[in-house]
């Protein structure tokens, strides 16, 4: 690839009740809270076809994230050597692209409202894609 930079768009926002870091659970799959995802208008077409109970893959750009982090511990594992990034899901990373599997509560025009997100208010949305059980489990070895 020649080229360094890649161009994005964000396709919507978040507003999530976890305004500081300190308040967002390390992973979505631990928090029932409930995060709302504006899906902006010109991208909103492509929300057709999703229901509730659907199960999403969320990509965010979590835009308060350190990008210079190479190595890290997980969460709590204070005592255990350092790790490099792509070996955890640490927000610090190169480029802080955020995955998460949510469960789809409701999707009224334009608006997902999502069990299960743990990103901060306001933070970029990237994508959204669905969860295929045929495709996202791992192979068997």
């Amino acid at each position: 690839m020649n080229e360094d930079f890649m161009n994005c768009r964000a396709v919507g926002v978040v507003r999530s009740p976890f305004k500081e870091r300190g308040d967002a659970p390390s992973q979505g799959r631990h928090t029932d809270a409930v995060s709302i995802i504006d899906v902006f208008p010109e991208y909103q077409e492509g929300l057709d076809g999703l229901k509730a109970g659907d199960d999403l893959f969320i990509l965010c750009w979590f835009d308060r994230s350190d990008r210079t982090v190479l190595k890290t511990r997980r969460r709590g594992s204070e005592n255990e050597p350092l790790r490099g990034v792509f070996s955890t899901r640490s927000p610090a990373r190169p480029n802080p692209i955020a995955l998460t599997l949510v469960k789809l509560v409701e999707v009224t025009d334009g608006t997902l409202r999502v069990r299960g997100l743990e990103a901060l208010d306001n933070t970029p949305v990237l994508d959204i894609k669905p969860y295929s059980e045929g495709i996202d489990t791992p192979r068997e070895t």
